[in-house]
């Protein structure tokens, strides 16, 4: 079955949850946040929940948590706690939830950012999985990156990823 045909069946609506890591913004400067709701409403999703959490590992927890036990959402987007710094803590919260781990949105991301920032792309530790039915992403705070993350892997396979959870 080709690529096309096996997607035809996948949906075009799909919840969103987007959460911005950060300990300095608030949901009115979270311009990361606020472009990838734009952006997932132009696609034809809907953002169910946009909320703002500090860079602490309990509280990223604590809100995936919370979105998934809400059960609206089918899709986590994780802005910002990605990179190598003592606060950047995303990735350890995130990582001992993960059920599944989808392994090539990381080295696929890295390859992308690479093309752009060249070998600064080597700071990102960008990762996506699955919590139960739930997917997760996890992409750098900048405005830029989440671009990049978004158009070109994260919205284009959406649709085709609820589909395969949703066959579970």
């Amino acid at each position: 079955m080709g690529i096309k045909k096996h997607k035809a069946g996948a949906p075009r609506k799909v919840n969103i949850g987007v959460v911005a890591v950060s300990s300095t913004r608030s949901l009115a400067d979270d311009k990361s946040g606020r472009w990838i709701s734009k952006r997932a409403k132009k696609e034809g999703h809907d953002v169910v929940v946009h909320q703002v959490v500090p860079d602490d590992a309990e509280a990223i927890a604590e809100i995936i948590h919370k979105i998934i036990n809400d059960g609206d959402a089918q899709v986590v987007l994780l802005t910002g706690g990605t990179g190598i710094s003592s606060k950047d803590v995303t990735i350890e919260a995130v990582r001992p939830l993960l059920t599944k781990e989808l392994t090539a949105f990381g080295p696929l991301f890295a390859q992308l950012s690479f093309e752009q920032i060249d070998s600064a792309a080597l700071l990102s530790r960008a990762t996506a999985g699955l919590i139960g039915e739930t997917i997760l992403f996890c992409i750098p705070g900048s405005l830029k990156a989440c671009k990049l993350a978004c158009k070109a892997l994260i919205f284009p396979e959406l649709g085709h990823l609820v589909k395969h959870v949703q066959e579970n």
